[in-house]
């Protein structure tokens, strides 16, 4: 399963969102829908609070690169 076009437009927080809920609308079974829609909302709550620009962007690059992944397997 490809990855959603367009990742390397994805530039804050809220791209990174929609982003990743649209993969998780993409896999397969609706349990492994539910379980990483979770993973994805328990992350934006844990990194609600970060500030530093550099640290955001690299939030967002592995984040992309976990959506590949978990596409890919």
């Amino acid at each position: 399963m490809a990855p959603l076009p367009n990742a390397e437009l994805v530039r804050n927080s809220v791209q990174l969102y929609r982003y990743l809920l649209r993969c998780c609308q993409q896999l397969p079974e609706e349990n492994i829908r539910q379980h990483y829609r979770h993973a994805v909302r328990q992350s934006f709550k844990v990194h609600a609070d970060e500030d530093d620009p550099e640290r955001i962007q690299q939030i967002i690059k592995r984040a992309i690169e976990d959506a590949d992944w978990v596409m890919n397997k």
